[in-house]
């Protein structure tokens, strides 16, 4: 990361704390590493980017349907799922500092580096030697390529490495009032496999027919070695979740269908498509015969936002397996191939898996600007402003009456009230009307308007937009569906 992306990086950082997007976790006791808290503007943006996955998710598709499974689950649901023999990462430590390290993030450094030095064929043959490595899960070949590369300790400056060995990252813990009696249970690791074991209970009471998907949002709990990069890779974190049960034999389609779909979904937030790749896998995980990485170009370079995997019928058939309950759907549709219906299988899965803790990143890591201007007097002016998309913004519209006199805060409060129960609105009477824009401009406020003594005369306000700073003046009766026209 050069120094200019490493700087606005921190500015993202401060700025999130100052104007109350997100805190470190339990900060009066000098925090808890990689766990954040969303403040007052945070937990609305994730409230409202959360929203509007859900919507496009369920009131948007009529074949998928929501579920808020628990994240207590049996034990054995993850040993049917494979997590507890597959869930880890290959770790390394170095002797001299005592400091853990996942593998793949040095080698990702060194890559990002090359890059920043214009050795992007370098950086490119890098990876995809690591890639293969990794694939191959030959750690003694992985270790040499550290070595090779003098690949070293941060905090030491040595390269004196351990072996690689891999770390489970499940949270585990017990279940029932007496320890010697407990049962040991783990914090889930991912949402799916909660939708995979109420895979016939949603289907029959939905009523839903092949193919058809169960989307679901909600917490879930890695013990990540190395959490780095604010809250892009935390221990405690919350998914976005769709799981597609198709026919077998059509899962291909389908994967390529969610591929594109899930894209779409991102640039319909008007992002930008030069900032987007997909990135295939070199190593595909123990249930998947296909898998991609949507990634985003953050500050730090492209990484991870959403991932596309074609899961086979691996968990279905895993957890009839050990359960022995069946796992099937009898497909009456007639098959041209025998003329007769497909019968009962285990459907095959498609997942769309994004993280709405990097989704929320991602949106800070897009909106922040610093701008500086000379005005008409030849002063320079200046602000920070957060081109949120107004579709999921925190506040929608703020109402800021000139003074506090006259009458004006009256006609404020009546538009307040008007306004408050479509979209959420913020109402300011303190310090001057620029210093109030500026503070709205910060936390990515779309939309302002002016209750002034013209407002008593003639019924209109002046609105201030947000991204271009221009003003003008408009009926009051139509400022409620102007916002929501830019909002919806």
């Amino acid at each position: 990361m050069s120094t200019t992306t490493e700087n606005k990086f921190q500015e993202i950082i401060s700025h999130a704390k100052e104007y109350g997007f997100v805190f470190q976790s339990s900060e009066i006791y000098d925090g808890l590493s990689a766990v954040y808290d969303y403040g007052p503007y945070g937990s609305e943006l994730k409230k409202n980017i959360r929203d509007y996955w859900w919507k496009s998710m369920t009131q948007m598709h009529e074949n998928i349907v929501g579920l808020d499974a628990a994240i207590f689950m049996h034990p054995l649901t993850w040993k049917a799922s494979g997590h507890v023999d597959n869930f880890s990462d290959p770790m390394i430590d170095n002797k001299d500092s005592n400091k853990r390290y996942r593998v793949d993030h040095l080698i990702e450094g060194l890559a990002d580096t090359l890059r920043e030095e214009g050795k992007k064929e370098e950086a490119t043959a890098l990876i995809n030697k690591m890639d293969q490595l990794l694939a191959a899960e030959d750690f003694i070949a992985l270790k040499e390529l550290l070595i090779s590369n003098n690949i070293k300790c941060a905090i030491s400056g040595t390269a004196n490495w351990t072996d690689i060995r891999q770390f489970n990252l499940m949270f585990s813990t017990e279940m029932g009032s007496v320890a010697e009696e407990a049962n040991t249970i783990y914090l889930r690791p991912e949402t799916a496999q909660g939708i995979f074991v109420n895979f016939l209970n949603v289907q029959k009471t939905a009523r839903m027919k092949i193919p058809f998907g169960i989307a679901q949002t909600g917490k879930a709990f890695r013990n990540e070695i190395v959490a780095r990069q604010f809250i892009f890779r935390m221990r405690e974190f919350e998914q976005m979740e769709m799981q597609f049960f198709v026919r077998p034999g059509t899962q291909k389609e389908w994967y390529e269908y969610w591929k594109e779909a899930r894209l779409q979904w991102h640039l319909s937030l008007g992002l930008p498509a030069e900032k987007y790749r997909y990135h295939d896998h070199v190593k595909l995980a123990h249930y998947a015969d296909a898998a991609l990485d949507i990634e985003y170009e953050f500050p730090f370079g492209f990484k991870e936002v959403e991932g596309i995997h074609s899961r086979t019928d691996f968990d279905l058939k895993n957890h009839q397996l050990l359960s022995g309950k069946k796992m099937q759907y009898f497909d009456n549709d007639i098959d041209p191939a025998t003329n007769k219906p497909y019968g009962n299988y285990i459907p095959y899965v498609v997942e769309t898996s994004i993280g709405l803790d990097r989704m929320f990143l991602l949106i800070l890591s897009h909106s922040f600007a610093e701008e500086k201007w000379t005005k008409e007097d030849g002063k320079e002016d200046s602000r920070v402003v957060l081109r949120i998309p107004a579709k999921i913004a925190p506040l929608k519209l703020a109402i800021l009456p000139l003074v506090k006199k006259d009458g004006l805060p009256e006609i404020a409060r009546e538009i307040m009230n008007d306004c408050k129960g479509s979209f959420r609105c913020f109402y300011e009477e303190k310090d001057t009307i620029g210093k109030r824009y500026r503070r709205m401009d910060a936390i990515g406020t779309p939309f302002c308007i002016t209750i002034d003594h013209q407002t008593k005369e003639d019924q209109t306000v002046t609105i201030r937009y947000r991204d271009t700073m221009q003003q003008e003046r408009i009926p009051l009766a139509q400022v409620k569906e102007k916002v929501l026209a830019a909002t919806l």
